[in-house]
């Protein structure tokens, strides 16, 4: 050992790694094989901290089981303790893609849970004879079950994180749907004129979509409270004591406050990803109609002259750099381009489940940095939505007048008075001449002018109506 790395070993010789690093050789290696995408798991503090979390709940395990000494169990619990509070992140330098099943991000774990612990025990980084990165933090364990249970855990917590940004997204939508409720507009269906409805209808139905996701989302996280804690390397639990995985799972359920459960199989448990497809199967669910709303918001704000122009988006930044004053929906379209990346992650979520043989799948690492990289974003993506967009959306009600006023399509409201044949011809004369739908009406002399009045009041147009309206010359 020098002043500035100590030597290490394992099963291919010996390594020097830098003197200050909690990582190992094993950690090591895996950095230099895997410059991949340059996106360490350090850069997923949910998934580090379940990791410790699960290496806690297996000390805890083994020490009550009389296979670890109070000691060592101590020291481990204490190195857990300092990475769930957010210390030595940094640590965790693997790419979050690499091959091996997620055995890089295990070992990347117990090496610097080890060497934290050593401090702890008042020895120097390396001293693996007073404790072992694998012998003692990785007892009773196999990646095959770490790996698997830590993921879900990180998910159940991007789950909350997610919900609770989706709820201030639906709030803000349901807060215009209320200022905007006495604004009648005219609808549309496939891009052409409709029928009427209120502005406020119109963004409640934003409000109830993001609402139905959030049940989808609770739901999965139920599906994902199902681990395989104990089975090491198959689902036959080798190595570990037959009192492991119960005492375990106790342990973790207090650790994390999630009311997690073993899988009842856990042979098919480890092999199975098919809770991580159902999961990305609702972000792709969620990311759809997010998008879908991002596209309504850029049809009604777009103009502002020679567009919808029926209310008007929060001006964010500068929209050009040619044409002076331009202002573009820059809110909505990053939120477009969060949805796309998601279909994309979903794909390769199910092509990895889908890739695994036998009893283990290789390809969670890539599951997990596309399940994890979906969360974030769309959970930026709707508070980013909420506070910068939606909060500040205006309405532009001299437009909405003109285009209700102006619409051929408000004869649909005629229709049980004057029939859908007469109804068709006022449609198609109002449209040839530029004119009404009320001029047309009262010309020909199919409505008294009182009766149309009352057809066309806009509590009449935007709900259904019992009576058959009267009124006919």
């Amino acid at each position: 050992m020098t002043n500035t790395h100590r030597t290490e070993a394992d099963l291919l010789g010996e390594r020097q790694v830098p003197a200050d690093a909690y990582y190992g050789v094993h950690t090591l290696r895996a950095w230099e094989n895997f410059q991949i995408s340059g996106t360490p798991i350090s850069s997923w503090p949910e998934l580090i901290v379940a990791l410790a979390s699960v290496k806690q709940a297996a000390a805890e395990a083994n020490a009550e089981l009389g296979l670890l000494p109070a000691n060592l169990r101590d020291a481990i619990l204490a190195a857990c303790h300092d990475v769930r509070e957010g210390m030595l992140h940094d640590q965790f330098i693997v790419d979050t893609i690499q091959g091996g099943a997620g055995t890089s991000t295990n070992m990347n774990a117990n090496e610097v849970l080890c060497n934290r612990a050593l401090e702890h025990m008042g020895h120097r980084k390396g001293e693996y004879r007073f404790l072992h990165p694998i012998e003692h933090v990785n007892m009773a364990q196999s990646t095959n079950d770490v790996y698997p249970t830590a993921l879900r855990i990180a998910t159940y917590f991007a789950i909350e994180r997610l919900l609770e940004a989706m709820e201030v997204l639906r709030a803000a939508f349901d807060r215009k749907a209320t200022e905007f409720a006495g604004l009648l507009k005219l609808g549309r269906t496939q891009l052409q004129d409709a029928v009427p409805m209120t502005l406020g209808q119109e963004f409640s139905t934003y409000a109830v979509m993001l609402e139905e996701d959030m049940a989808r989302l609770r739901e999965s996280a139920l599906l994902i409270r199902e681990i395989n804690l104990g089975a090491t390397a198959i689902g036959t639990g080798i190595t570990a004591h037959p009192d492991y995985a119960p005492k375990a799972l106790a342990a973790l359920r207090r650790i994390t406050g999630i009311d997690l459960c073993l899988a009842p199989n856990l042979v098919e448990a480890t092999q199975d990803c098919g809770a991580f497809v159902q999961i990305s199967g609702v972000l792709k669910r969620i990311a759809v109609k997010l998008s879908k709303t991002c596209n309504d918001l850029r049809l009604l704000s777009s103009g502002p002259r020679a567009g919808f122009g029926e209310i008007n988006l929060p001006p964010m930044q500068a929209g050009s750099s040619i044409m002076p004053g331009k202002v573009n929906p820059v809110i909505p379209e990053v939120v477009n381009q969060i949805a796309f990346e998601v279909f994309g992650n979903d794909t390769t979520i199910t092509f990895a489940a889908e890739a695994g043989q036998l009893q283990l799948n290789a390809f969670e690492p890539v599951i997990a940095a596309s399940l994890l990289r979906s969360f974030r974003h769309l959970t930026n993506g709707c508070l980013t939505l909420a506070r910068k967009c939606v909060d500040g959306i205006t309405a532009n009600p001299e437009r909405l007048r003109e285009t209700i006023e102006r619409s051929i399509a408000l004869v649909t409201a005629l229709n049980p008075v004057i029939g859908y044949k007469n109804a068709t011809s006022v449609a198609a004369e109002a449209h040839a001449r530029g004119t009404t739908i009320r001029e047309v009406v009262l010309a020909r002399g199919l409505m008294t002018a009182e009766a149309l009045d009352e057809a066309l009041r806009p509590e009449t147009l935007i709900r259904p109506r019992a009576d058959k309206l009267a009124g006919k010359p």
